[in-house]
Parts: structure tokens; C-alpha cells; sequence
């Protein structure tokens, strides 16, 4: 028999309630049940309850929090709109990390993670200069925030 779900604490404290309650009506009167064991029993299914309501408090203030980054991270990436980011690309023919600047041109969020992502135009190398696709048109590049590295004005 396959077990559906995990039952909460206090669906189990009843379950034991019922048992306990059976037990006492069916025990031996020479031999009755010990009431430290009941009662460390109890308290156990108390502690459990306990336990449950913190966890469940826990992910409250988990999700709010994560709301706030998520809030935050946006705000962040809206501000750096028309500043200087320098951040790390990987050069495709010797597969090295290579320093690159460029203006932050546009911000967008994606909405399925609500990962804010920076659009960055007029990219140039360590050595100034200007990083152009294989028809010598500019390269934009789309990052994350935690790919940039430096802001200037």
C-alpha cells in the first residue's frame, strides 16, 4: 500500500488519539498502559506541531524575501542604465576570459525567473577597441548583473 501524501502533525497526534483511546478501552486492568510513556509520547506530537508551524513561517519569510531581491535586483539594474559596466566574455578562438566595457543601453526582466538582464551596446576590448561580428557591425551583449564586474558614470 503506497503512502500518498505526509501527514501533518496534528493529523497524526488524532490518529494517535484514537489508538490511545482504543488502548485504554481494550488494556489489561492487571496490566495498564504507563502513563510517562503516553505523556513523552504527547509531547513529542507537540514539539512535531511546533516544528511544522515554523517551517511553515520559515517559507513565508522566504518568499518575501526573495520578492524583495527580485524588487531590488531590478531597481539595481535600472539604475545602471547609460553607465560604463565592465564585465568578462570568453573569446570564442583561444576560449580565455577577456575584459570588456560597454554602456548599458536597455534593461529587461525575464518574467519566468524575474531575472533582470542588462542589453549592452558600444562594447570595446582592454584596448579600446570597438568589438565587431565577422560583417564589422557592432556586438551587443546581454548579461546578467552578476556578470558585471565595474560601473562607471
Amino acid at each position: 500500500m503506497a503512502v500518498s501524501s505526509i501527514a501533518s502533525a496534528s493529523d497524526m497526534q488524532m490518529d494517535y488519539m484514537k489508538l490511545l483511546i482504543t488502548q485504554l478501552q481494550n488494556q489489561n486492568p492487571l496490566e495498564p498502559l504507563n502513563n510517562n510513556e503516553m505523556a513523552s509520547q504527547l509531547a513529542q506530537f507537540s514539539q512535531l506541531q511546533q516544528l511544522e508551524t515554523m517551517n511553515a513561517s520559515f517559507a513565508e519569510v522566504l518568499a518575501v524575501a526573495e520578492r524583495n531581491l527580485t524588487l531590488a535586483n531590478r531597481g539595481y539594474a535600472n539604475s545602471l542604465l547609460g553607465k560604463k559596466v565592465t564585465f568578462y566574455s570568453t573569446e570564442e578562438s583561444t576560449g580565455e576570459l577577456e575584459r570588456m566595457m560597454g554602456v548599458v543601453d536597455s534593461v529587461f526582466n525575464v518574467p519566468e525567473t524575474g531575472q533582470s538582464l542588462l542589453v549592452v551596446k558600444d562594447v570595446t576590448d582592454r584596448e579600446g577597441n570597438p568589438v565587431v561580428d565577422g560583417n564589422g557591425d557592432p556586438v551587443e551583449y546581454t548579461l546578467g548583473l552578476d556578470a558585471v564586474v565595474m560601473v562607471e558614470n
